[in-house]
């Protein structure tokens, strides 16, 4: 098993919901609005089974090319789009599921992953589309939950394909989904936005940001512990410093 963080870049965000370019070396937070947030958006590729397999798929940030951010990072690792088997999505906020599709002139939803299955969740996806904006793009939503690519989980925990397991966890939003990866003696996770950065792991605390705070608290604290006892390879969407990390 193999793992390839495709980072798009820092960002901040606000009360606003909106994600501002950040530049490490450059940029002075202080002058972003009070309370912003600085968070690196950090899609991962994990090849597992011989297939090249997507968890989320960033905000769909275009760089200085013009092109999808996130196809520039898979082309450094030689893999094309058309390449991706499978898309696995944690939940539909803008940051972890803006580069599942993009639009074109006529408003039409085209997949970005041309050969690749997605895997949703019913309830995140319905939840999302009566949710709305600003956190969820949820008009488009609807344009795809009827597309053959679309693979609706219904179960609240599963298996994907053998190796690649799925649960409901809630936390950051009421439907999250965690994913683990197994392969030999193995094992790879990924906890999404319930354990978004490996300083959060370390420590109890209560995020506002959060549906279920103290549900996302005693999940960090009982997947540290697993994460230690069986050495899991733990990946960090939103961490700057360490995109994977094994305690």
């Amino acid at each position: 098993m193999k793992i390839f963080p495709l980072s798009e870049g820092a960002f901040t965000i606000d009360a606003t919901k909106e994600f501002v370019p950040f530049d490490v070396n450059k940029d002075d937070l202080q002058q972003r609005p009070t309370g912003s947030l600085l968070v690196e958006i950090q899609p991962f590729l994990v090849q597992i089974n011989s297939e090249n397999v997507l968890i989320d798929t960033g905000l769909g940030y275009k760089g200085k090319s013009g092109k999808l951010q996130i196809f520039e990072n898979l082309k450094k690792i030689g893999i094309e789009p058309s390449g991706i088997s499978k898309v696995l999505v944690s939940h539909l906020h803008i940051d972890h599921a803006g580069g599942i599709f993009t639009e074109d002139a006529n408003g039409k939803i085209i997949l970005n992953f041309p050969e690749a299955e997605y895997f949703i969740h019913k309830k995140e996806l319905d939840f999302a589309i009566s949710k709305g904006s600003p956190s969820y793009a949820a008009d488009s939503f609807e344009q795809f939950r009827n597309n053959p690519k679309i693979k609706i989980l219904v179960e609240d925990e599963g298996i994907i394909e053998p190796g690649i397991a799925y649960k409901i966890v809630g936390g950051h939003t009421p439907y999250h989904l965690a994913f683990w990866f197994r392969e030999g003696n193995e094992i790879a996770f990924f906890g999404g936005d319930v354990a978004p950065q490996l300083s959060q792991m370390k420590r109890n605390f209560i995020a506002k940001y959060d549906f279920d705070g103290r549900k996302s608290m005693e999940l960090r604290s009982d997947w540290w512990k697993n994460a230690e006892n069986e050495k899991w390879k733990m990946m960090f969407y939103h961490d700057i410093k360490n995109a994977v990390y094994q305690p």
